[in-house]
This record gives structure tokens, C-alpha cells and sequence, in this order.
């Protein structure tokens, strides 16, 4: 049997390159090797106070962006994580079998609450519902962003636990495949930090839905540096190696042959090539987007995904039951 993929991605707004580089290309090509369940974590997103027509306006449109970016709802599952009751189900059962030591350590908690006497109760369990969304469909593989890696950890860490107190076969362990450094993207207007979809200039990012006239702005003023020449290195050079890479992920050229190509040339030209290579490879996200968006397909694709996620789910929830002794049926 085909190892089993779960992943997921908060509906949030401004899905950008690095959210695309990082993950969805990721997501597109492991549905041709491996039984991929993907879905768009809502219960996740109201940690923190959220828009209701806003949240479902997002989660649509995130569902909408994983058909368009390549994903095939014959070979992966595609749903809505609160369409599925087994995810906030199994999260309360993985919260009596966690401790409040090793939640507070978690570095995303730390930051996201820093500044703040208290902070939501969801915020804190965050990692708890990860852990089930994962365990849940008896995953195998995680693809997730190198800044996930504690969450997965907690994720194994939890599944060993009740493995050894209930039954060795309660829980998939499963194994976290990480970005490489490479695939790392970087904010336009300060390639220091990550690129984000909650920064406050638009133009930081590249967002997957973007015309034309936007991404080349925001790459025609992204930041660089006063040397001008084309040279890969992120501690001297980041702005124009956050770029390199950037071209380099979607043209699939190698940095070194890029920076021998650009030798003796400016960032004006590079940046402009720049535009026509990102603006080539989105528009065709940007039009499958447009034509499934609002269509009848995009609500049975989910429907049926979350009906197919719906019978893995139960199946677990049955199990995990009996090992622990909950309910009366077998």
C-alpha cells in the first residue's frame, strides 16, 4: 500500500509564492507517489478572533488555490477540516494525554502571546489539534515548513506516549519532510525576515492571485543593495539572493548558472526577467482560480473529500476508542 501524506494550510488570505514554493508545489508533487489527504484547517484559524463571512470567504478561496496550483481530487483527498467532527474529537483525547510543561515551550505559543498577560485557550492547545489533524488519518509523512519541526516532534512525542500506555498500534508514528534551505522565501522589503501573508506592505509579498501590474511592482522595488553585482549570499547579499532564489525555484535554473548568466549585468535587467518568469507561472494559477472559484465543482469536490477524509477518520476514532476504553461500541 501507497505510504499515506497529510497536510494542511490555514485559511488565512494572501497565499503568496513562499506559502506556494513552500508547500503546495510540494503538496502537487507528492499526489503522484503517495495517498495525500490535504486539507484547509479552519478550526486552526479561529485561535485567535476571525471575520465569519471573512474565514469562509478564505477557506474557499484556499480550496479553490489547491485545485488551481495542480492538485487532483482523484488522487488526493480535499476537504474542510471542521466538515470532519474526528479531528476536534481525537484533539481531546491527545489533550488529556499532553502536559501544560511541554505546550508552554512551544516556540510559535511564546510568540504569538508575547506582549499579552493571557491569551486564548485554542492558542495554547494549537499543537494538540495539529497533532490530531496528523494522527487522525494514520499519516505517515508531514510536509510542512522548517518552522513546523517542533509541532511534529510534539506530534511524535504524544503519538509514542499513548502508544506505550494503550497499545503500540494505536498511532502511526509519522516522519516530518522538511523544506530545504533553499526553498526558503524571504519578505521583498526585508529579506531578513520570512515573507508573510499578515505583513503590513503588500508589497513584501507576492501573493498567488496577483495581476500583472502588482508583481512587478513589488519585484521592481524589492529590496537589493548599492553593489550591483548578481552574487549569491544571504548574509552579504540577501536582498538580491532572496531574489536568485526566487527565479531559481521557478524557472528551475541553478543559482550558479543564473549567476553566470546575469554576469556583468544589472539588477534593473535581472528584476525584469524576474517579472516575466513569476508572472508566466501564476497566470495560469490565477485563471484555473477564476474558472472553479465560484463554480458548483468546487463545493462537490469538497463535499466529497470531506465524506472520503470522513471514513478514514471514523475508522481511527473506532480504534483509538477500544484501545482506550471510551463508549460502548466495539
Amino acid at each position: 500500500m501507497k505510504k499515506r501524506v497529510f497536510s494542511g494550510v490555514q485559511p488565512t488570505g494572501n497565499i503568496h509564492i513562499g506559502n506556494y514554493l513552500g508547500a503546495l508545489k510540494q503538496f502537487v508533487e507528492l499526489q503522484n507517489e503517495y495517498e495525500c489527504v490535504y486539507c484547509i484547517v479552519d478550526l486552526h484559524a479561529i485561535t485567535l478572533p476571525k471575520d465569519a463571512e471573512d474565514l469562509h470567504k478564505h477557506i474557499l478561496d484556499v480550496a479553490a488555490l489547491y485545485l488551481a496550483v495542480g492538485l487532483d481530487p482523484k488522487k488526493s483527498v480535499i476537504f474542510v477540516q471542521s466538515d470532519v467532527p474526528g479531528h476536534a474529537e481525537l484533539a481531546w483525547v491527545l489533550m488529556c494525554n499532553s502536559y501544560t510543561g511541554e505546550l508552554s515551550r512551544m516556540t510559535q505559543f511564546k510568540d504569538k502571546s508575547r506582549g499579552s498577560e493571557s491569551a486564548p485557550t485554542g492558542l495554547f492547545a494549537y499543537p494538540v489539534l495539529m497533532a490530531a489533524d496528523i494522527l487522525l488519518y494514520d499519516a505517515d509523512i508531514v510536509p510542512v515548513g522548517n518552522d513546523q519541526k517542533q509541532h511534529i516532534e510534539l506530534t511524535r512525542d504524544i503519538a509514542i506516549r499513548v502508544n506505550n500506555k494503550y497499545g503500540e498500534n494505536t498511532f502511526v508514528v509519522p516522519d516530518g519532510r522538511f523544506l530545504k534551505e533553499g526553498a526558503r522565501i524571504m519578505a521583498l522589503d526585508n529579506p531578513l525576515v520570512k515573507m508573510s501573508k499578515s505583513a503590513e506592505s503588500d508589497l513584501s509579498r507576492i501573493s498567488l492571485l496577483d495581476d500583472e501590474a502588482k508583481i512587478k511592482k513589488s519585484i521592481m522595488k524589492a529590496e537589493t543593495d548599492s553593489d550591483g553585482t548578481i552574487r549569491y549570499d544571504m548574509e552579504k547579499k540577501p536582498g538580491i539572493s532572496n531574489l536568485l532564489n526566487i527565479y531559481s525555484v521557478f524557472s528551475g535554473t541553478a543559482i550558479a548558472d543564473l549567476e553566470a548568466e546575469y554576469t556583468g549585468k544589472g539588477y534593473g535587467a535581472f528584476k525584469k526577467d524576474l517579472v516575466e518568469i513569476v508572472v508566466g507561472a501564476l497566470s495560469p494559477i490565477r485563471e484555473r482560480f477564476e474558472e472553479i472559484r465560484y463554480s458548483k465543482e468546487l463545493e462537490d469536490i469538497l463535499k466529497d473529500g470531506a465524506a472520503r477524509a470522513d471514513v478514514i477518520a471514523k475508522e481511527t476514532m473506532r480504534r483509538v476508542k477500544s484501545h482506550f476504553g471510551l463508549g460502548i461500541c466495539k
